[in-house]
């Protein structure tokens, strides 16, 4: 007996043994890349000042897959349109997860929907696509509010006699459309919390594209004991959690169960319908982490989106001149630009389009994760492997675009002039991570320029040959240079 039982204690081993060896004996086999040296990975071969720049370079050598160490942490970048499609359209389920950047996981500790993972983003992800287009994303009643709130922006305007940098209030006037729909109001472009609001959000996006936070990114766990700017990022996090927290505060107070007024009370109901329930994603960290993604991704890249527009229409006053006539001839003066306009103005679309690819306001998109253990390209990728899709690359494809370094509006138009689209255009993203607001944020982008341009010519604070398009910094983001304007009215 006592032999009987070590031959079968003998045989599980055995098995167990194989099981193992068939879920961890294959080793992971990534792309080539540089060699990384210990402890501080490929850091020699990556400019902290310009990422982008270095990533460019290292696709030359390597081909569309690389490796790169981000310390010691590996990441696959996918560079070009056909290999990120491939992954994130194609494989979209495998690619879908989040991967890691530190300076934003600390955080948000993996909450919210854009640095959730699993059914926890699933989930919220349903919750916010629904709870958006209740509350009018993609109806009439939201294309109404944005054209309000162009109306204040151009009043506004139209009392400058100097010129002026325009970040904050283009800052203003895109946060208000999200405002309203996440906090049930528009904020007076004067309002002290408000302008706190979008001055720390408008100083994040401007840090999580400079060295400090590159190297945040890599060392981690050493910076976080060490002084630095890096750690601004952080107290504005802490200023900003503090902000919606205050205002999710005063919605409870007045919560009308009968009558929710906004995506905060919409949640608040479901944090309530689900307090019993152990498992529920629905609980006061996420629901701060969940508003402020909505809130950074409804102002920050819309409004940057705009500064960049509007410093390139007055670098290229010949494509102003061409917006501004179409806008004469469909819409006129005596009216607002509407959406329905955009399927008669293919120029004016064709801008807007190339303005998104030039700027490439989000250059990097944030790190993606396999779901599960992959095959992909002959390259064997383990479960959380962390993969960079290089959306710079994609738009800078000339398979794609035929002059990508240039701006260039044909990029986006037939041989007839009639708006013509790319399948190499990704602002947005692309796959099971595409942003939830592309159609608000898309509304948001026609109609304010265009109501802008309906009613100002903008001359720049200085000598037209001094306009400089590159970015004042490359990273997460792309910056553009600090600029002042004049809006002189028709």
């Amino acid at each position: 007996m006592e032999a009987g039982a070590a031959t079968v204690l003998l045989l599980a081993l055995c098995c167990l043994l194989l099981l193992l060896r068939g879920r961890w004996g294959t080793k992971a086999r990534l792309p080539p890349g540089p060699r990384p040296l210990p402890v501080i990975g490929n850091l020699l071969q990556l400019d902290a000042k310009n990422v982008i720049k270095s990533l460019l370079e290292l696709s030359r050598q390597y081909g569309p897959l690389f490796t790169v160490h981000m310390g010691s942490r590996p990441v696959v970048v996918l560079c070009g349109y056909q290999a990120v499609k491939e992954a994130l359209v194609d494989r979209g389920e495998e690619f879908s997860g989040r991967g890691d950047l530190p300076v934003l996981f600390r955080f948000t500790q993996g909450n919210g929907i854009a640095f959730s993972n699993g059914e926890k983003w699933r989930v919220l992800r349903r919750f916010a696509i629904q709870t958006l287009r209740d509350f009018g994303m993609g109806k009439r009643s939201i294309e109404e509010r944005i054209q309000e709130e162009a109306q204040c922006l151009v009043e506004e305007l139209a009392r400058k006699r100097e010129p002026f940098d325009p970040t904050f209030l283009l800052g203003c006037s895109v946060s208000n459309v999200i405002c309203s729909i996440v906090f049930g109001d528009r904020f007076d472009y004067q309002d002290e919390r408000f302008l706190t609001f979008i001055g720390l959000i408008n100083d994040n996006f401007r840090l999580f594209s400079s060295p400090c936070a590159q190297m945040y990114n890599i060392f981690p766990h050493i910076l976080y004991y060490l002084p630095g700017p890096h750690n601004q990022i952080f107290a504005n996090f802490e200023k900003l959690r503090a902000l919606v927290k205050e205002m999710a505060k005063a919605h409870q107070a007045s919560l009308d169960p009968s009558c929710p007024r906004d995506f905060i009370d919409c949640f608040l109901l479901k944090m309530q319908q689900e307090e019993g329930d152990p498992h529920s994603f629905f609980h006061t960290d996420t629901l701060i982490m969940t508003t402020h993604n909505l809130f950074f991704a409804g102002t920050e890249t819309i409004s940057t989106t705009l500064r960049y527009a509007l410093l390139i229409l007055m670098k290229l006053p010949e494509v102003a001149a061409k917006v501004q006539e179409e806008i004469a001839k469909v819409i006129g003066s005596e009216r607002l630009p509407s959406i329905a306009d955009r399927a008669r103005m293919p120029y004016t679309d064709a801008v807007i389009h190339e303005v998104q690819r030039f700027a490439d306001v989000i250059p990097m998109g944030i790190p993606h994760a396999l779901t599960k253990d992959t095959h992909f390209r002959g390259f064997f990728f383990p479960e959380g492997t962390n993969v960079l899709p290089f959306f710079h690359s994609v738009h800078q494809d000339p398979s794609q675009f035929k002059n990508p370094e240039t701006f260039d509006p044909g990029h986006f138009l037939d041989k007839e002039g009639a708006f013509r689209r790319s399948n190499g255009f990704m602002p947005f993203s692309a796959g099971k991570r595409l942003c939830l607001g592309e159609a608000l944020a898309r509304m948001e982008i026609f109609l304010f320029l265009t109501a802008l341009l309906q009613r100002f010519s903008f001359q720049p604070g200085c000598p037209r040959d001094q306009l400089d398009l590159s970015p004042l910094a490359s990273g997460i983001g792309n910056v553009p240079r600090p600029y002042t304007c004049l809006p002189l009215a028709h």
